[in-house]
């Protein structure tokens, strides 16, 4: 894991420096829109709709509608000049008790990892929260942004939960609730006796994403069998889904099994040009050699034919005698 963020946990005048990690990770299969026709992917371009022109992003800034009231456009030099928060501190400031931590405020959760000269501090803080079975609440800085949170334990580890303001929690109340309904005791009874046939220890190894699991298992089959294939040249995302690693390798395989189909074989008078041009050229090179090496040869052996035609008379006189 990559550490998205460094710093200190402070509380009175300890400083536990950590790292924190992103707890949860998204499985989601990603698709890509393409045209339905030869599979080239849809761009889409910014056009403003007052003028109809398509803007490059420096052309764009940021504004604000106001209900009911005007657009209110913001400059780079506007947010320059709003208080950003830099802190590297987890500032704890109180502790309660954890029942009344409200799960539905939670944000992000991050896991937090101690520095090797904050071991000590940061277990003498873990096993305090245990213990006591408080949760701290914190202010952090993330991402230039400061945020509510809780320090909290889970499997021996603190876990740094953001938490949503509270005017970002909506109220759980419906009119229909507010009427009376009569419910007998022999219906609580049967509802009891349900519940009590369903109960169990949580195990969230046992829940599987088969929604996932048979998309995977339809794009597998498809890739096998050609089907919906589609060639591009577009580079795919480097936070990619395994699935688009898994058809972009399959892809290539395809392609490459087609380039070797279609390349030039070999025809009985020779190979292939561009594979044999070296060696023309070097066979060219090494001619003058040979050439060189017959003629001294034929000159050696010269003297040796002009000797043998002297010695024709001598043995004529010898068939005569």
């Amino acid at each position: 894991m990559r550490a998205i963020w460094k710093g200190s946990i402070a509380f009175g005048l300890v400083s536990v420096p950590v790292k924190a990690y992103t707890a949860t990770e998204d499985h989601d299969v990603r698709f890509h829109q393409v045209h339905s026709l030869d599979g080239g992917r849809v761009k889409y371009n910014r056009v403003c709709r007052e003028c109809g022109k398509v803007l490059e992003l420096a052309e764009i800034s940021k504004a604000y509608q106001v209900p009911d009231g005007p657009t209110v456009v913001l400059t780079d030099e506007d947010f320059a000049g709003l208080p950003v928060t830099s802190s590297k501190e987890i500032d704890v400031v109180e502790f309660v008790p954890s029942n009344q931590v409200d799960p539905v405020r939670f944000d992000k959760s991050y896991l937090l990892e101690p520095d090797e000269r904050s071991l000590k501090p940061y277990v003498l803080l873990r096993q305090t929260l245990q213990d006591t079975d408080l949760t701290a609440i914190v202010k952090v800085s993330l991402r230039q942004k400061q945020q509510l949170g809780v320090l909290r334990v889970r499997e021996n580890v603190l876990m740094l939960q953001t938490m949503l303001w509270p005017d970002e929690v909506r109220a759980a109340h419906f009119d229909i609730l507010d009427q009376e309904v009569d419910v007998r005791p022999q219906e609580l009874a049967m509802a009891s006796s349900l519940v009590e046939s369903l109960a169990g220890d949580f195990d969230p190894d046992q829940y599987h994403d088969d929604y996932r699991e048979q998309l995977l298992a339809l794009i597998d089959t498809k890739v096998h069998g050609g089907e919906g294939i589609v060639a591009s040249d577009a580079p795919t995302s480097s936070g990619g889904d395994v699935v688009d690693l898994l058809t972009a390798l399959r892809q290539s395989l395809e392609r490459a099994g087609t380039t070797q189909q279609s390349a030039p074989r070999k025809t009985p008078a020779g190979k292939v040009a561009t594979k044999k041009a070296p060696a023309r050229k070097a066979a060219a090179k090494k001619a003058p050699a040979k050439k060189a090496a017959a003629k001294k040869a034929a000159a050696k052996k010269a003297p040796a034919k002009k000797a043998a035609t002297k010695k024709a008379p001598a043995k004529r006189t010898r068939k005569t005698a």
